[in-house]
Protein backbone atom coordinates (compact mmCIF):
# COMPACT_ATOMS: atom_id res chain seq x y z
CA UNK A 1 0.00 0.00 0.00
CA UNK A 2 2.52 2.83 0.80
CA UNK A 3 5.03 0.92 -1.53
CA UNK A 4 2.18 2.11 -4.39
CA UNK A 5 1.31 5.56 -3.16
CA UNK A 6 5.50 6.49 -3.09
CA UNK A 7 5.81 5.29 -6.64
CA UNK A 8 2.35 7.29 -7.85
CA UNK A 9 4.30 9.77 -6.54
CA UNK A 10 7.55 9.27 -7.94
CA UNK A 11 6.29 9.11 -11.09
CA UNK A 12 4.16 11.89 -10.94
CA UNK A 13 7.49 13.95 -10.49
CA UNK A 14 8.67 15.74 -13.51
CA UNK A 15 12.56 15.15 -14.58
CA UNK A 16 13.86 18.30 -13.32
CA UNK A 17 12.28 17.46 -9.62
CA UNK A 18 13.44 14.36 -9.55
CA UNK A 19 17.08 15.59 -10.74
CA UNK A 20 16.57 17.88 -7.63
CA UNK A 21 15.33 15.62 -5.38
CA UNK A 22 17.99 13.40 -6.35
CA UNK A 23 20.79 15.97 -6.07
CA UNK A 24 19.00 16.52 -2.59
CA UNK A 25 19.06 12.73 -1.44
CA UNK A 26 22.82 12.78 -2.40
CA UNK A 27 23.82 15.88 -0.62
CA UNK A 28 22.45 14.27 2.71
CA UNK A 29 23.96 11.19 1.89
CA UNK A 30 27.47 12.54 1.89
CA UNK A 31 26.50 15.35 4.93
CA UNK A 32 26.23 11.82 6.96
CA UNK A 33 28.93 9.61 5.66
CA UNK A 34 30.92 12.83 6.41
CA UNK A 35 29.72 13.02 10.37
CA UNK A 36 29.78 9.27 10.98
CA UNK A 37 33.80 8.85 9.10
CA UNK A 38 34.78 11.86 11.26
CA UNK A 39 33.47 10.37 14.53
CA UNK A 40 34.67 7.31 13.76
CA UNK A 41 38.12 8.20 13.20
CA UNK A 42 37.95 10.15 16.52
CA UNK A 43 36.68 7.63 18.63
CA UNK A 44 39.45 5.45 17.48
CA UNK A 45 41.64 7.86 18.40
CA UNK A 46 40.19 8.13 21.99
CA UNK A 47 40.24 4.55 22.52
CA UNK A 48 44.01 4.38 21.21
CA UNK A 49 44.98 7.48 23.64
CA UNK A 50 43.13 5.44 26.89
CA UNK A 51 45.22 2.48 26.33
CA UNK A 52 48.37 4.58 26.05
CA UNK A 53 47.21 6.44 29.10
CA UNK A 54 46.38 2.85 30.82
CA UNK A 55 49.90 1.76 29.56
CA UNK A 56 51.62 4.90 30.85
CA UNK A 57 49.84 5.29 34.35
CA UNK A 58 51.13 1.12 34.95
CA UNK A 59 54.62 3.12 35.25
CA UNK A 60 55.93 1.72 32.02
CA UNK A 61 55.84 4.57 30.04
CA UNK A 62 55.70 8.82 29.64
CA UNK A 63 52.90 10.48 30.56
CA UNK A 64 50.29 10.44 27.71
CA UNK A 65 48.88 13.87 26.75
CA UNK A 66 45.53 13.94 25.44
CA UNK A 67 46.83 16.94 23.21
CA UNK A 68 49.73 15.01 21.10
CA UNK A 69 46.78 12.39 20.18
CA UNK A 70 43.78 14.10 19.37
CA UNK A 71 45.04 17.19 17.52
CA UNK A 72 46.88 15.03 14.78
CA UNK A 73 43.36 12.78 14.72
CA UNK A 74 41.14 15.76 14.32
CA UNK A 75 43.60 16.03 11.28
CA UNK A 76 42.97 13.46 10.13
CA UNK A 77 39.42 12.99 11.06
CA UNK A 78 38.87 16.33 8.75
CA UNK A 79 40.54 14.81 5.58
CA UNK A 80 39.56 10.79 5.74
CA UNK A 81 36.13 12.04 6.42
CA UNK A 82 36.16 15.19 3.39
CA UNK A 83 37.50 12.42 1.25
CA UNK A 84 34.68 9.76 1.90
CA UNK A 85 31.78 12.97 1.32
CA UNK A 86 33.61 13.83 -1.81
CA UNK A 87 33.63 10.77 -3.48
CA UNK A 88 30.21 9.94 -2.30
CA UNK A 89 29.18 13.52 -3.38
CA UNK A 90 31.03 13.84 -7.28
CA UNK A 91 30.06 10.30 -7.63
CA UNK A 92 26.56 11.13 -6.92
CA UNK A 93 26.19 14.21 -8.86
CA UNK A 94 27.86 12.74 -12.07
CA UNK A 95 25.27 9.95 -11.87
CA UNK A 96 21.96 12.65 -11.28
CA UNK A 97 23.82 14.13 -14.64
CA UNK A 98 24.06 11.65 -16.41
CA UNK A 99 20.49 10.30 -15.38
CA UNK A 100 19.14 13.57 -16.30
CA UNK A 101 20.55 13.98 -19.64
CA UNK A 102 19.46 10.40 -20.61
CA UNK A 103 16.24 11.00 -19.55
CA UNK A 104 15.99 14.64 -21.64
CA UNK A 105 16.82 12.78 -24.50
CA UNK A 106 14.57 9.65 -26.00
Amino acid sequence: MVTAIARQRFAALSPSRAARLATALWVAWAVVVWNVVFDHVIVVAGRRYLNAAGIAAGGSGAYARIDDWMRPAVTRALWTATAAGAAILVIGLVSVRLAARQSSHP
